[in-house]
């Protein structure tokens, strides 16, 4: 089963060379555990891009979807037998990027 670590930051996480090595042993152990699909950072809220073609013409607007303190930060995309190893994968990636971690399964 896939699941998505969503990393939410809310302002008060510093990225340091400390925290990107932490990042980068725990991507390491994901892929040599076998649980590696995907992750990646993401830019800050500021370089966001909302396009919104449901009625059939694009309305493109800068700037994030929501005003609020918390955002999406980055993920990973794991592959994991369970939910309970999946939740102790992302107790080790929170510790790693010295943020919460949100788990959801794929359907």
């Amino acid at each position: 089963m896939q699941y998505l670590f969503s990393v939410v930051d809310d302002g008060t996480g510093i990225t340091t060379p400390e925290v990107d090595a932490a990042i980068d042993v725990f991507n390491d152990r994901l892929r040599a555990g076998g649980h590696w699909v995907f992750a990646g950072g993401l830019a800050s809220p500021e370089a966001a891009t909302v396009v919104d073609n449901r009625d059939g013409a694009a309305l493109v607007t800068d700037g994030p979807f929501l005003e609020s303190k918390e955002y999406l930060a980055g993920f990973w995309i794991v592959e994991a037998p369970d939910l309970d190893v999946a939740l102790a994968l992302a107790s080790e990636g929170s510790r790693s990027c010295h943020r919460r971690v949100e788990v959801r399964p794929f359907r």
